[in-house]
């Protein structure tokens, strides 16, 4: 069966809310560094591994990406957007500044013990409500950050039969199945699939073969487009603790 695209109606997208952000940033030694204007606005992410050991950043931008590992052997780096993973999809000279920086940049995330799980703390206290987060510190330094949290878009609950829920699957692109059980119990039979199209970004979905559509009680095009809202909020739009993220790291690295 082909996949189909559905528009997302922004109509249905609740406001920007406007959240501060109060951090220990410490001195800000990237931030002397000056990215090339061509590599000036990445999208940053950061986090640590399952272990709790190794940190890795994340700085992506649409020609490629530079990703950064700092462990007990010290800084390793590696890109994405070219055939080899050693090689920079960007000129020399702007790939030697952008490293200088990013090195900087993962060390004083490493340095700031605290800072990954203030931004996780901080993304639990917007999630109750709150439009100010202060963390716990002794006297220091602070930097106030105001980000504007982008809404999700509102989606009506399952109106189908039985239970659904989602779950991420192998695959290319991100994909997600749709599982439904017509009894209530957990749900485990696949009856749709997301993912994001490498092109436009956008969600495309299908369904599964031989599903009873009428034994769902949802025609397969509206449960189709119900599953565009759910990927688009879970799996697209960027999650309250990630657009912290990137505003501290922005901040920590010296972009406006």
């Amino acid at each position: 069966m082909s996949d189909q695209h559905f528009e997302q109606d922004e109509t249905l997208r609740l406001p920007t809310i406007q959240f501060r952000v109060v951090l220990d940033l410490g001195p800000r030694l990237a931030a002397a560094v000056t990215l090339p204007p061509e590599l000036a606005h990445p999208d940053l992410f950061a986090d640590r591994d399952d272990e709790g050991g190794a940190l890795n950043l994340s700085i992506d931008y649409d020609s490629g990406q530079l990703h950064v590992l700092l462990d007990e052997a010290g800084p390793s780096f590696h890109y994405h957007g070219t055939s080899d993973p050693f090689e920079s999809p960007w000129p020399a000279d702007q790939t030697e500044k952008l490293l200088e920086w990013a090195l900087i940049l993962v060390q004083e995330v490493d340095a700031l013990d605290d800072l990954l799980d203030s931004i996780f703390e901080a993304a639990e206290w917007f999630e109750q409500g709150l439009t100010l987060y202060v963390p716990e510190t002794e006297p220091t330094q602070l930097e106030l950050i105001e980000v504007g949290i982008i809404g999700e878009l509102l989606t009506l609950p399952w109106l189908g039969s039985g239970r659904v829920d989602h779950e991420h699957i192998d695959g290319d692109n991100h994909p997600i199945a749709l599982l439904w059980n017509m009894n209530n119990d957990d749900p485990d039979q696949p009856i749709a699939r997301a993912w994001l199209d490498p092109e436009t970004g956008e969600p495309r979905t299908t369904a599964e073969p031989g599903v009873d559509w009428n034994a769902v009680a949802m025609s397969e095009d509206e449960v189709l487009q119900w599953l565009v809202g759910i990927y688009t909020n879970h799996h697209v739009a960027p999650t309250p603790e990630a657009q912290i993220m990137r505003a501290a790291l922005e901040r920590l690295g010296g972009i406006s």
